[in-house]
């Protein structure tokens, strides 16, 4: 390399990087948060910045402080996220050191970067999949570079990252679809105090030799030279072939793992000096002398970097500290959908299933919407869906829009990330709600605080759809309730229809809302097979209607004469809680007449947001409440409510919230009869409002 000029530039970045490093050492009580430095990485990390345009996508981590740099951030911007100020363009000061996000338009793009490590492996590679998908499909869209140049995406972890099984699937999809991104791979021997000969049984570079289509490449990232060569040709390859490859740089560790495990907790000496040995910044200095660079110009480079650092830490330290009231901005991004449209109840229509209310909801949306796209395992063409609920969608949209995926529920979920970033509208299920699991991470460490933790720049436009509940002896792990796990996660909405046209009207304002929406689809209600749950097929609804989120329905009005009198009870429940309390209800008015108009029943139709106000009218109406639930009641989303309840009605009731569930059992057994022993029943719920009403 002959480029005086870059190697300059180079040059300045890495000493930047190092004068910032020291300065946060020798300020570590103004520098309180934990952080992480690049000491060691600078060459390979600068080589990668310094070809990143602004049309592509890079997800650093936490070490990336020197790619940060190269890439155009400026000192000040990184201290601002290192000290939590107001004005840390990131997150707000929300969020670690080197856990960028953005989307100026200006410099490469970064979607939300979490500290788990090597989790961005498959956001990032969705927003591989997802330019993959505009440029085949919405040419027009695509954004390039000034020559033309097409984009691409970089994914940068630890070598220890590897050894993660979702870096795995994020392999596995990128080589199946041969998706245009570049895995960089920083290799310095260590994760915290694990040496790599304790965590692994290879290197990446070897690793990789495992995935078929996916081109590898290796080099000293400790010399500059040596780097700047790989990546160029690392990114040629992928801007022009527009296929994966992954990049293995072996590179010193100078400096502490993070701030609170410095490197003389667990180093011996002899590994430090070893290390040392390799440090980029005298390197690249020789270099620089061998051109032609005189001391004195590379001293003044030097000298200028401490100058500017030393500036920039004093005015970070300055900048304004977040108030209070941030704290809970940009949970969510605001929706625009918040009043229920469209007809209900056409004129001269038909019945519809549940699962065909769903169907036809996402065929609408992705007749309108061709940014709408579909996916999960085996909603694709030939089976359209276990419970037929994307059948025939591929064939209408094409296997580009509607598509299989691996058995790979992490994929499937933490994909949506990256697509939403690009402006697409994905949708995609996981099979049952015992398989949601997998998924879990990606749903709560990412998606859940996209919003959140990127300062409300990138909210995770996606619906999750989840057959779930108990039905017909699918057994352990076919049948199981999760809105509890669900409803710990803060930054998610969850709908539960209980009927085909509250599926058809959530699923329609599930999609046009910015945030992500889990649908939790009931599959005894899917077809209406479970006797008593004929009510589930409505009137289809137009293809305008749109119902929001968080407004709960009345189902069964109790009688006001009644109510009055005080001898009324409210059920509050949602899914297949609203069948057992009907069928409840003509029990008791069989038995006796005067329980008939004593009973009210509220479906939540959404778990969150949820439409206290409609609950606790219901409640101070009646003044006894009964909370069901499919799920075993032991520390369940019924108990907490119920508490909720109590808190706001207290004056208003006559007796304590009462709550029924299933019985507290780990998984639901195949055997019918068993099922049933542990599931609520129609006679199990008549029993408890008649004890309710005596009260």
């Amino acid at each position: 390399m002959q480029n005086p000029e870059l190697l300059l530039k180079a040059y300045k970045l890495m000493v930047t990087a190092k004068a910032m490093c020291e300065t946060y050492d020798a300020n570590r009580s103004i520098c309180k948060y934990v952080h992480s430095s690049s000491r060691g990485h600078e060459a390979i990390q600068i080589a990668t910045g310094l070809q990143l345009q602004k049309q592509d996508w890079v997800s650093p981590y936490y070490r990336d402080d020197s790619l940060m740099l190269s890439s155009g951030f400026t000192p000040y911007e990184l201290m601002l996220q290192l000290l939590a100020k107001k004005d840390d363009p990131f997150s707000g000061g929300r969020s670690y050191y080197c856990h960028p996000s953005n989307k100026d338009g200006i410099r490469p793009s970064i979607i939300h970067q979490s500290s788990a490590t090597g989790m961005q492996a498959i956001p990032t590679t969705g927003l591989a999949q997802g330019i993959q998908f505009i440029e085949g499909y919405h040419t027009s869209i695509i954004k390039k570079g000034a020559n033309g140049e097409l984009p691409v995406v970089v994914c940068s972890f630890g070598d220890n990252s590897v050894t993660e099984g979702e870096v795995s699937e994020a392999f596995q999809f990128a080589v199946l679809k041969q998706l245009p991104i570049i895995y960089l791979v920083q290799d310095n021997q260590w994760g915290i105090s694990v040496s790599a000969d304790e965590a692994r049984a290879m290197n990446a570079f070897e690793y990789a030799a495992g995935f078929k289509g996916l081109k590898r490449m290796q080099c000293d990232g400790s010399d500059f030279v040596r780097s700047y060569e790989t990546m160029q040709a690392a990114f040629e390859y992928v801007r022009n072939e527009r296929k994966p490859i992954l990049v293995h740089a072996r590179v010193p560790l100078l400096g502490h793992h993070t701030s609170g495990v410095r490197k003389e907790f667990y180093r011996t000496r002899e590994d430090l000096l070893k290390h040392g040995l390799y440090d980029p910044i005298p390197k690249l200095r020789l270099f620089l002398t061998g051109m032609g660079f005189n001391e004195h110009e590379i001293n003044e480079v030097e000298s200028a970097a401490s100058k500017a650092v030393a500036e920039a830490f004093g005015l970070a330290q300055l900048a304004q500290e977040p108030t209070e009231n941030l704290a809970t901005e940009h949970v969510f991004a605001p929706t625009t959908i918040k009043e229920e449209v469209g007809n209900r109840t056409p004129k001269g229509a038909e019945k519809s299933i549940m699962v065909d209310a769903a169907l036809h909801a996402i065929e609408e949306i992705m007749q309108d919407y061709p940014e709408a796209i579909l996916y999960g395992q085996d909603v694709g063409r030939r089976l359209g869906g276990v419970f037929r609920e994307a059948a025939t969608l591929a064939d209408k949209f094409g296997d580009h829009r509607v598509f299989n995926t691996a058995i790979q529920e992490a994929y499937i979920v933490g994909s949506t990330i990256g697509m939403s970033a690009l402006g697409l509208k994905p949708i995609v299920e996981v099979q049952f709600a015992d398989y949601i699991y997998p998924g879990l991470n990606q749903l709560v460490t990412e998606i859940s605080k996209s919003c959140y933790l990127s300062n409300g720049k990138f909210p995770v436009q996606m619906i999750l759809r989840v057959p779930i509940g108990a039905y017909g002896g699918g057994g352990p792990y076919h049948s199981g309730s999760i809105e509890s796990t669900l409803l710990t996660i803060k930054g998610i909405k969850i709908c539960y229809p209980s009927n085909a046209a509250d599926m058809k009207g959530l699923m329609k304002a599930a999609f046009l809302d910015p945030n992500p929406v889990v649908m939790l689809e009931h599959k005894g209600l899917y077809w209406s097979k479970v006797p008593g749950t004929e009510d589930a097929k409505t009137i289809e609804p137009t293809k305008d209607y749109i119902l929001p989120l968080g407004k709960a329905n009345i189902v069964v009005a109790a009688n006001n004469e009644k109510c009055k009198k005080g001898e009324t009870v409210c059920i509050i429940t949602y899914g297949m809680g609203v069948y057992w309390a009907k069928a409840a209800i003509e029990q008791l008015e069989q038995k006796d007449e005067l329980y008939k108009g004593a009973v009210e029943i509220v479906d939540l139709r959404t778990l969150y947001p949820l439409d206290e106000e409609l609950i606790f009218n219901s409640v101070r109406k009646h003044g006894k409440v009964l909370v069901l639930t499919e799920e075993p009641l032991n520390n369940s989303f019924a108990e907490a409510l119920s508490l909720r309840i109590s808190n706001y009605c207290y004056h208003f009731l006559d007796a304590k919230v009462d709550v029924m569930g299933s019985l507290n059992v780990p998984a639901v057994p195949i055997n019918l009869a068993l099922e049933a022993a542990i599931l609520p029943t129609a006679n199990k719920v008549a029993n408890r409002l008649e004890k309710l009403l005596k009260y």
